[in-house]
């Protein structure tokens, strides 16, 4: 099955303690139908100091959300489907709100 979201998508958060909220997708992790999505669904790590991390403490860290809990944002910045067609003898994806090539 094709992609339809990929790592620099800017993507919706539809559900969660960041509805409504934007950001750039980091990292897809596909066997988990997970993203990772910048600045959104931030969490606190606890870790204990190293060699490479004398300090240790509490870190800020970017969790994974669930492909269904995102959408990809069209031109207007709202939340939109992803669907697929041939130009050119190639496959694009568009957005279902606006027929804008992504």
């Amino acid at each position: 099955m094709a992609a339809k979201i990929k790592s620099g998508d800017t993507v919706v958060v539809l559900t969660g303690k960041d509805k409504g909220r934007t950001g750039k997708v980091v990292k897809v992790l596909p066997t988990e139908n997970r993203v990772v999505v910048q600045g959104i669904n931030m969490v606190q790590r606890h870790t204990r100091p190293t060699q490479a991390d004398p300090q240790g403490g509490i870190k800020n860290k970017e969790a994974s959300l669930h492909l269904s809990n995102v959408a990809i944002a069209d031109a207007n910045g709202k939340a939109t489907r992803v669907g697929f067609k041939v130009e050119n003898d190639q496959k694009v994806r568009f957005a279902k709100t606006t027929g804008d090539v992504i």
